[in-house]
């Protein structure tokens, strides 16, 4: 059958849809035709999805949603609206069942799919459930027997099933659907993934409602036979795609071996995802040898009671001690706050603040507020609080918002929206410490549309995003 897959993702720096090269994978190796419109950059969305559509004539249409929002309380983009006219335009010009998917789309599917409007969805992964719903379809039978699949029964929308696969028994990830060469040329790194999945308790997340709570690993030479496949496209800066690259730690380890041992550790530079704990002298020390050159740690606070209250499992000690242990092995880090959420004071985020400054972080980014998703602690905790709608503690689409597809965000009774200014006073004019805004500054911690990364990355430099922001501070950003 011929598939047409649409990339919805407009965000710029330009991400690769990673999801779209792994699927392509298993749909060529099922004898089905699978063809890409990339809508990142579509000058005339109309008139390409137009285009591609009568072109291709696809058989089937599916739709990748990576983000349903840009997640910051100073943003507020909420992307579903555009993809939403994707959808109808489809149907409107093609017979084609159209199918969602994406980690956007399985945070709230059943959402989702109402909102958009879609034929069928599927939630989770998608390399075996698109396989056997084309099987399905092409039968006109069985489509409550595939996996991960939502469809529409009458008026209501039916859910079959979360079936996760083994990652290694999927055929090899050849990375040739998307053009990933432009795309390290346009957003100045490439994704890749060791894992899926989640089962960490932290009460905000989403990553377990989307990528599921079990832990699902790849083999390290199945990692390390990927990367080559990108490094022969001219591809040599990475950034992890897991939820938290060290955990389970032993894996870390392992794939960090197997990337020495096939002789990557001097060619690429790659970046990392990575809890607080675990994390040791030997893991740092693999890191470094295996390409490591910045690790993104999801501290959340520095105040031992906020850490208790957001469901994390390490304390301040746990972040001096990393700090210590980066900057013995030459590693780069940044430590990522999340400021307002339950409990939040002027007292602890002063206390984070602090700390953050006798660590001496390279790079600090701060988020305002909690957004709330589905399916997570956060959003029981607010519906425990009574109506959404009246609810003050509550700061943007309160109404007519059930599911919290809208962003959304919780700051605790005691900040309220004052907690950016007073945020903006505890930090000063210390540059190490990034606020997400609609500024295009060096400092600006939001990556939707930002300018400053765009051209930074037009004029060569490469790698993480927070780390292109610090070193832009210096004016030594890394260059292709």
């Amino acid at each position: 059958m011929k598939i047409l897959l649409i990339n919805t993702n407009r965000m710029k720096p330009a991400i690769a849809p990673i999801g779209l090269d792994y699927l392509a994978d298993s749909l060529v190796a099922a004898g089905h035709e699978p063809y890409m419109l990339d809508l990142c950059f579509a000058s005339d969305v109309t008139a390409d999805i137009g285009r591609a559509v009568g072109d291709f004539a696809p058989d089937v249409v599916g739709i990748t949603i990576r983000n349903t929002d840009d997640c910051y309380f100073s943003g507020g983009a909420f992307f579903l609206p555009e993809i939403r006219e994707v959808v109808q335009q489809v149907k409107t010009i093609s017979s084609a069942p159209v199918i969602l998917g994406g980690v956007g789309f399985s945070v709230a599917p059943l959402a989702v799919m109402d909102y958009c409007g879609a034929d069928y969805g599927i939630a989770g992964e998608g390399e075996v459930a698109l396989v056997q719903f084309l099987d399905a379809w092409k039968r006109r039978s069985d489509i409550d027997k595939v996996p991960n699949l939502l469809w529409r029964n009458g008026s209501r929308i039916r859910q079959n099933p979360v079936r996760y696969i083994d990652l290694d028994k999927l055929p090899p990830r050849t990375r040739t659907f998307v053009d990933n060469p432009t795309y390290f040329h346009e957003g100045g790194q490439a994704g890749f993934e060791t894992k899926r999945g989640c089962d960490m308790n932290c009460i905000y997340c989403a990553d377990p409602v989307s990528k599921g709570r079990r832990v699902r690993l790849r083999s390290p030479q199945r990692v390390v036979d990927e990367l080559k496949a990108l490094l022969s496209q001219g591809i040599d800066y990475f950034h992890t795609c897991d939820c938290e690259f060290n955990i389970p730690d032993t894996h870390a380890r392992e794939i960090c071996r197997a990337i020495i041992d096939g002789g990557l550790g001097e060619r690429i530079r790659w970046y990392a995802y990575c809890s607080v704990v675990p994390f040791d002298a030997e893991m740092a020390n693999l890191f470094r040898k295996a390409g490591c050159v910045g690790i993104n740690f999801g501290a959340d606070s520095g105040s031992d009671y906020m850490l208790y209250r957001l469901g994390k499992s390490f304390r301040s000690e746990d972040l001096i001690r990393t700090a210590k242990l980066c900057r013995q092995h030459g590693i780069t880090f940044m430590y990522d706050l999340l400021l307002g959420g339950p409990g939040e004071t002027k007292e602890t985020i002063r206390e984070s603040i602090e700390l953050m400054r006798r660590i001496d972080a390279d790079c600090v980014g701060l988020a305002m507020g909690m957004r709330i998703y589905e399916g997570t602690a956060a959003a029981e905790m607010v519906r425990a609080e009574g109506d959404p709608a009246t609810n003050p503690n509550l700061y943007g689409a309160k109404e007519d918002n059930p599911y919290f597809l809208k962003p959304v965000f919780y700051i605790a009774p005691d900040l309220g929206p004052d907690i950016i200014e007073y945020t903006r006073r505890l930090v000063g004019n210390d540059e190490r410490f990034f606020l997400p805004s609609n500024e295009q500054v060096e400092t600006n911690y939001n990556y939707n549309d930002n300018t400053v990364l765009v051209n930074a990355i037009k004029n060569g430099a490469r790698g993480a995003y927070w780390d292109i922001l610090r070193k832009l501070q210096t004016n030594t950003a890394t260059h292709d």
